[in-house]
């Protein structure tokens, strides 16, 4: 099973985001901005079904 560089490339783009949402979300909430760390939190919940959805995808190609 072959991997192509456009999924790869688009799951490592999606994981490294939603890093950078888990890192916004913590450093929010250290400075008190509990809106800011709900967007984040969206956003990281957003961002994981379409990672999971992506790795399902090019999994089942052949």
């Amino acid at each position: 099973m072959k991997r192509s560089y456009r999924g790869v490339l688009l799951l490592s783009f999606v994981l490294f985001l939603n890093i950078v949402c888990t890192q916004q979300t913590v450093n929010a909430y250290y400075y008190e901005k509990y809106e800011t760390v709900l967007l984040f939190c969206v956003l990281n919940l957003i961002l994981f079904p379409l990672a999971f959805w992506i790795y399902k995808r090019e999994r089942d190609v052949k």
